[in-house]
C-alpha cells in the first residue's frame, strides 16, 4: 500500500473507542501518522456503551500496537472530540470509513465538532480493501463463538483479546 509522502505540520487526531482495536484501526492510524507531524490515538468513552476492555486497558493495547511509530501518542478523554482537540491545539481529526453506511454517522459528527470548534477539520480516510469490513464489533462476535480473530487483531493485542472474549 502506498502512503501519500506529503507531511502537513498539524496535530491530528485519530478518536474512536477501539473495543478491541483492530487491524483496520491500527491501519488508518498508520497512514494519518504518514501525513501529520503528530497523531493522538484518542480513547473515547461512552456512557451509553457498555465495553469489554476499560479506557485504560484500550490505550494499554493501543500503546503497544503503535509503538513502532514514533509520532503517535495514545490518550483517553470522555468529553467532546472537538473540545479535545481544542484543548491540545489539532486542527485535524481523522476518521476511517469502511463502507457508505458509516458516511452518514460521521459526516454528521464532522459538522457537529465543526460547529463546536470552528479550527478543526475532519478528514476522511476509506479504508483498504482487505480492512473495509472489519469492525471491532465483528471480531468480538466471532471470538466469543470460537472463531479464529488473529487475522483481524494485531498481534500486540490478540493474547488481551482472546483471554478477555474467552471467558
Amino acid at each position: 500500500m502506498k502512503v501519500w509522502a506529503c507531511r502537513m505540520n498539524k496535530i491530528a487526531i485519530c478518536p474512536g473507542s477501539f473495543d478491541p482495536v483492530t487491524n483496520g484501526h491500527v491501519e488508518i492510524i498508520r497512514r494519518a501518522a504518514a501525513m501529520f507531524d503528530r497523531v493522538i490515538v484518542l480513547v473515547a468513552s461512552n456512557a451509553m456503551k457498555r465495553y469489554l476492555f476499560s479506557a485504560e486497558e484500550r490505550k494499554s493495547l493501543l500503546c503497544r500496537c503503535t509503538a513502532d511509530i514514533p509520532n503517535v501518542e495514545v490518550d483517553c478523554d470522555e468529553g467532546l472530540t472537538a473540545l479535545y482537540a481544542k484543548r491540545v491545539g489539532a486542527a485535524v481529526i481523522v476518521k476511517g470509513l469502511r463502507a457508505l453506511s458509516d458516511f452518514d454517522f460521521e459526516f454528521q459528527q464532522a459538522l457537529t465538532n465543526r460547529k463546536l470548534n470552528m479550527a478543526v477539520e475532519t478528514v476522511f480516510l476509506p479504508a483498504s480493501a482487505e480492512n473495509m469490513y472489519l469492525s471491532s464489533s465483528m471480531v468480538k462476535q466471532v471470538g466469543m463463538l470460537g472463531g479464529d480473530v488473529s487475522c483481524f487483531v494485531p498481534p500486540e493485542a490478540l493474547p488481551d483479546i482472546l483471554a478477555r472474549i474467552r471467558l
